[in-house]
């Protein structure tokens, strides 16, 4: 996605290009790491997803990291949440844990693991760039640790990843397996026709609680995410939330292999991220699914997980900022 040299101006800063996590001094925190794990082998469908973190990485250098004013209504953050003016996220202290080296296989997830696991203990939360949808596995369990029986997980996701076997369909049933309970586990924007009845049976015999795509067109996403969270997080353990971008629509997804038309758009994809990235139980989430040399000319998957990225990183602003909303009843 390398193309023309981008502008320089003083007082219009860039995202990204963030210090390794290494370079931290002692003592220091960062607000958010990211970490690259390109696992590509398990996929079910052709992709080169492992130059996708690479991708999202140089993507991020077109945005800048702010908010603007907005005298409306905030969409993409609980009411009366936002800051008033200018969120300058720049002041927020980031680093960028690199790759992981040959992440697909048991080797290659315990290392995922135990760097999930390095970067977050310098770190408030974590975005592992992916990488095919397997690597939610070692993602997860690297993030809660000692806490998975009181873990829980909320996925952004047309497929259900309850699939036999090991692959990037198959993350929600190994975690499943691995201990996690799925009460505790919340599918938003499942698709017709890009799932087996078989599949549907597991998830509602499993306890999972589904919403259907469909179920966003009418629903209020900061509340929706609210009540997913208030599921996921009924135990008092930490969150996951994986980011399957080929929920989106194809016009939208193209360098997504299983994204379809009719899938969600941009914003709500955005929106949603950002709405879970504002609740302190969410310590880690993925970005899958996006194979960066078949995205459209103009880059605009890749270019959307980079603002998916920033999404998280305002999520994370607004924790400072006490919600006035509470979650409902989301599948009661």
């Amino acid at each position: 996605m390398t193309g023309p040299a981008l502008s320089h101006d003083p007082l219009w800063p860039r995202a990204g290009d963030w210090p390794a996590l290494e370079a931290l001094a002692d003592g220091v925190r960062a607000d958010l790491a990211i970490l690259g794990v390109p696992a590509s082998r398990t996929s079910l469908s052709p992709t080169n997803a492992h130059a996708t973190p690479a991708a999202i990485r140089e993507a991020l250098r077109r945005y800048s990291p702010a908010l603007v004013p907005d005298r409306s209504r905030d969409e993409f953050g609980p009411p009366g949440a936002r800051p008033a003016g200018v969120v300058d996220l720049g002041a927020l202290a980031y680093a960028d844990a690199g790759d992981i080296d040959e992440p697909d296989g048991e080797a290659g997830e315990a290392r995922t693991r135990a760097r999930v696991a390095e970067a977050l203990a310098r770190s408030e939360a974590l975005v592992a760039l992916g990488g095919d949808n397997s690597v939610t596995v070692a993602t997860a369990l690297g993030a809660w640790g000692d806490d998975l029986s009181r873990a829980g997980l909320v996925t952004i996701d047309a497929h259900y990843d309850l699939r036999d076997g090991v692959s990037n369909g198959s993350p929600v049933r190994r975690l499943i397996e691995a201990g996690l309970d799925p009460r505790r586990i919340v599918q938003i924007g499942i698709a017709d026709f890009a799932n087996s009845a078989a599949y549907a049976r597991r998830a509602e015999e499993l306890g999972i609680t589904v919403v259907h795509r469909d179920e966003l067109h009418h629903r209020q996403l900061v509340g929706l995410m609210a009540e997913a969270l208030l599921i996921a997080g009924a135990a008092g353990g930490p969150i996951h939330l994986d980011v399957d971008v080929d929920a989106c629509d194809r016009s939208v997804a193209p360098a997504c292999p299983a994204s379809v038309p009719g899938g969600l758009t941009a914003w709500e994809l955005r929106a949603l991220v950002r709405a879970a990235a504002s609740d302190r139980r969410v310590r880690s989430a993925d970005l899958v699914e996006i194979d960066a040399t078949t995205d459209a000319p103009d880059g605009r998957t890749v270019r959307l997980a980079a603002l998916c990225v920033l999404e998280f990183a305002a999520g994370i602003a607004l924790r400072k900022v006490p919600s006035s909303q509470e979650g409902g009843r989301l599948g009661a």
